[in-house]
């Protein structure tokens, strides 16, 4: 089995933390889920037993924030993140996915170190209004970078989280965006046979700790003050970022 080994099992479980952590409103945080994984296990299958997790843990996230999305966002979104999958999937064997993740954090870091400076002091800074088809170039991103490594988080929030939604329906935008690209990216999976016994076998073993963790990230996010919402999802972006680069080097 492939958690047999207790170095592999507290991997994977630091991992599924992570994205748990994420689908439970703090975005970002489920780009380091695979190369958590991967430091254990090979990142193809890494990748393929946290895809059955995160949409398991979609079903928890899309349910508690249902009510609270951005149609806009989503609408302009998905239909690039569909593309960016389908490029992703196209040239997988080409992509270096190291460099990839380097290339990744180093954009995330500067991002998250200017949003933090410009709203320094509780600074009032006026919410972005970007058209709808800069959304979709993001969306691509989005897409390209989940397909490739479970990545979407970064490129999501650059568009997303200048635009000040009220933070449930910034995680609920989250939610149901990225539900959408984990079942569009199913069927690149199983045509690669990414799903074997022992991958299933893990996923579901890991299922319990998936869900629990993904509640009790609803909880916070509910509890959290709007503004103090945004610095920490700034804050882990510059953590985010750093790691990712880190490791790429």
């Amino acid at each position: 089995m492939l958690l047999s080994d207790p170095a592999t099992l507290a991997a994977c479980a630091v991992a599924v933390i992570l994205v748990g952590m994420a689908k439970g409103g703090f975005s970002g945080l489920g780009a380091l889920g695979t190369p958590v994984a991967a430091l254990v296990l090979p990142p193809s299958i890494a990748a393929a037993i946290l895809l059955p997790i995160l949409i398991v843990q979609d079903v928890v996230s899309v349910w508690s924030f249902r009510h609270a999305w951005d149609k806009w966002i989503v609408g302009w979104m998905l239909p690039g993140a569909v593309v960016g999958i389908g490029i992703g999937w196209a040239i997988a064997a080409s992509v270096d996915e190291k460099a990839l993740m380097g290339v990744l954090g180093g954009i995330t870091l500067l991002f998250g170190l200017y949003r933090l400076w410009i709203e320094r002091g509780n600074r009032v800074v006026a919410a972005s209004t970007s058209p709808g088809w800069v959304g979709a170039l993001f969306g691509m991103a989005t897409g390209f970078t989940s397909q490739v490594a479970h990545a979407g988080g970064p490129p999501f929030q650059m568009w997303v989280t200048p635009r000040k939604l009220p933070h449930l329906t910034y995680a609920g935008t989250n939610s149901i965006l990225f539900a959408a690209i984990n079942w569009l990216k199913v069927p690149s999976y199983v045509m690669l046979g990414a799903f074997t016994h022992d991958v299933l076998v893990a996923a579901a073993l890991l299922v319990p700790l998936a869900i629990v963790t993904t509640l009790i990230s609803v909880r916070v996010v509910r509890v959290l003050k709007p503004e103090r919402f945004y610095t920490i999802i700034y804050l882990l972006m510059v953590m985010l970022g750093g790691k990712l680069m880190i490791d790429s080097l």
